[in-house]
């Protein structure tokens, strides 16, 4: 009896070919030569009857057959993705693999300890971790879940906030004994600020403050920004250039240390929340069960 799917790796071919947008981007991720794939792409074309990719010199597109027949693959092969989900840790231990997309911040600063004891917990569990600021796309890039800054946009996930972030103002005493100490909000107007541009909108993250049980919002201006990785403001702030706002978490120890000193304490008391998201039409491996259960309890 011949095997009725043998073609199932030049379907997934193709399927890393259009994920990557191009044959040695694709080739990349498999960790084969873009000659294989295309050789796979024209098998399966070959065996469907029908072109499925346009190839120029520029970019790859899909044919309309090929956008429905990627489609109808991609549901099959959730189902065979959910099918192992579905089993991974029967056995009493846990083993599998969790795809966790985690902010700067929360990735150097909060996650570290998490993960230490979620691994002495689960040895067998590989946890794939993504840094970034930009938020992914949890079902389109693979993801199982990530944690995220600010308030969520109705975006149909399902979210449990982990905590609220207290915001501090702070600087370097070197900085502070050069251009002076801020005692007012209008006093910012008159020194070196170091905002940071957020990249889902391109603008400055404004700094958040309490005033006489009054939030504000200040809009910091200055001729140096930060994007990509936010904690690129502190650094910058520890090495005397400027005034920064970020977490206490971060700038805590610094602080206790000496390397930076805190600015309008009466103004503070803001925050901003940090939250775990996940996919709700998608099942979740016991692994990533486990690892939710973890983060929303510590």
């Amino acid at each position: 009896m011949s095997r009725r799917f043998d073609h199932l790796a030049d379907v997934e071919a193709l399927i890393a070919v259009v994920d990557h947008g191009s044959l040695t981007a694709g080739a990349v991720a498999l960790a084969t030569t873009p000659s294989v794939l295309s050789r796979a792409i024209s098998r399966l074309e070959g065996r469907l009857g029908t072109q499925l990719l346009r190839r120029t010199t520029r970019r790859i597109g899909l044919t309309d057959a090929g956008r429905l027949y990627v489609e109808q693959a991609r549901g099959a092969f959730a189902q065979i993705d959910d099918a192992e989900r579905a089993i991974q840790g029967q056995g009493g231990v846990l083993a599998g693999r969790v795809r966790l997309s985690v902010p700067t911040t929360y990735g150097h600063f909060r996650l570290p300890p998490l993960l230490q004891r979620f691994a002495e917990r689960h040895p067998q569990v590989r946890v794939e971790l993504n840094i970034t600021n930009r938020n992914v796309d949890l079902v389109a890039e693979g993801f199982d879940l990530a944690i995220r800054l600010g308030e969520l946009p109705d975006s149909g996930l399902v979210a449990h906030k982990l905590e609220d972030a207290q915001l501090r103002l702070v600087a370097a005493p070197a900085y502070i004994a050069r251009a002076g100490e801020p005692r007012t909000l209008d006093d910012l107007h008159r020194h070196v600020c170091l905002p940071f541009v957020m990249p889902r909108t391109g603008r400055y993250a404004p700094w958040l403050f309490r005033e006489d049980g009054r939030d504000l919002d200040w809009l910091p201006e200055s001729t140096i920004e930060v994007s990509d990785d936010v904690l690129g403001v502190v650094s910058l702030a520890e090495h005397g250039m400027g005034l920064c706002q970020s977490y206490d978490f971060i700038v805590r120890e610094r602080i206790e240390r000496g390397g930076l000193v805190e600015l309008l304490p009466h103004l503070g008391g803001r925050s901003r929340p940090f939250s775990l998201v996940y996919a709700p039409h998608r099942r979740l491996s016991a692994p990533a069960r486990a690892l939710i259960d973890l983060l929303k309890t510590a």
